[in-house]
């Protein structure tokens, strides 16, 4: 899955060698590694970068990469990034950080019109990588006595991080006609990753401005050529006509639809708004889980026995048409192995299986006109995708 390795729009690369990332001490302990090994350039950027205990310890760490001479250029989004205190972010660039927002067309301190740069990528000397749903903030990490919400990210090191680089470098500069050559391209490098770890990874977007709807279409792609199962992680999971469709088709065929939404969101509207689609999905087969143990904030799904993808993009119409989105698509038998036993195992420890009983008992006259209110509300915010008034997460 899918059948045409290609069928999106590049090749997957296949000198790469990968590995599941869990959110919290495990993520900000790599990403520190990464920073402080690196000897030629950074790339870091992040949706949400807080000025807070997770957001200063890596600031120290990049600017730390700054003064051993790395070229550091950190861009953070425009619209959950601008609560950085100018302090502090006078403080990253005097120390030789190349810093900027991601702008929108326009924005206040109250509202905000234009696409959000979604994405959470990190490529440190064009060889090694982390993209995922992890943003840089004390709630994606193990602080204070607090758990982190439950997150992945995937890292690479090999072919995959090089494109990455490139498109770092291109999102920076604002993707100009006239850019030629990036210094990752101008690297020679070669990558010596043993045969039996190697693993076939793509990068996949989603952009309206450039009309790319990669990540879009490997979730169609799942759906459409699945064999046997398909589960899907996803912190706000309200999707669309199109995907409804291919959901109800393959479970038609056969197909065992398992997803793990949240059971505590930081966003109650959203997950009243899924609520109220748990009638459609039960109805129709889709067996339905909600994490119980704290956020859930992650963005990944596995097909059959040999494709996972993973990255920054939830299914719903804001990342398929208001976002820039990243993912990376793998298709390695033993890694999807090991992350359809990861999300077995939440789903059995840590999961509440929604029954469509189980959802009857839980409905009142009041509960779901609110969740009907919710879910007509979003389905507007997706009609205006561009235009979002301020909020902390």
């Amino acid at each position: 899955m899918p059948r045409n390795k290609n069928s999106i729009s590049g090749q997957f690369t296949s000198v790469n060698k990968i590995e599941l990332v869990n959110s919290g001490k495990e993520y900000f302990d790599l990403l520190l590694l990464l920073i402080n090994n690196a000897r030629e350039s950074i790339h870091a950027q992040y949706y949400i970068f807080k000025d807070d205990a997770t957001g200063i310890m890596i600031a120290e760490a990049l600017k730390a990469a700054a003064k051993r001479n790395v070229q550091v250029h950190l861009l953070v989004d425009g619209y959950a990034s601008q609560s950085l205190s100018r302090s502090f972010v006078h403080q990253l660039k005097t120390s030789g950080i190349h810093f900027r927002y991601f702008e929108p067309l326009f924005r206040s301190r109250h509202f905000y019109f234009g696409r959000r740069m979604h994405q959470k990528v990190f490529v440190a000397d064009t060889r090694y990588s982390l993209v995922g749903g992890i943003n840089v903030a004390d709630r994606y990490n193990d602080i204070n006595g607090e758990n982190a919400w439950l997150d992945f990210s995937l890292y690479a090191e090999g072919e995959i991080s090089k494109e990455l680089c490139i498109l770092c470098w291109k999102t920076w500069n604002e993707y100009p006609h006239n850019m030629g050559i990036t210094p990752c391209e101008q690297h020679v490098i070669k990558f010596s990753i043993p045969e039996e770890s190697k693993a076939e990874v793509r990068m996949s977007r989603n952009d309206w401005v450039r009309r790319k709807n990669e990540i879009s279409k490997t979730y169609i792609d799942m759906l459409l050529y699945a064999r046997s199962h398909v589960t899907i992680l996803c912190s706000y999971f309200l999707p669309g006509r199109h995907i409804r469709k291919q959901i109800r088709n393959a479970v038609k065929r056969g197909v065992v639809i398992r997803v793990i939404a949240a059971g505590r969101s930081d966003v109650m509207l959203a997950k009243n708004a899924e609520r109220w689609l748990y009638d459609w999905l039960l109805r129709n087969g889709i067996e339905m889980y909600e994490y119980q143990e704290n956020i859930l904030h992650g963005k990944l799904a596995v097909c059959d026995d040999d494709f996972t993808t993973i990255g920054s993009y939830n299914i719903n119409d804001i990342s398929a048409y208001a976002s820039i989105e990243l993912n990376l698509d793998v298709r390695n038998y033993a890694f999807t192995q090991m992350t359809t036993k990861k999300l077995d195992n939440i789903i059995n420890k840590k999961c509440k299986r929604i029954t469509f009983e189980s959802h009857i008992k839980s409905k009142n006259f009041l509960k779901q006109f609110i969740r009907w209110l919710s879910y007509q509300f979003i389905r507007m915010v997706f009609f205006l995708f561009t235009f979002y008034f301020k909020h902390d997460h």
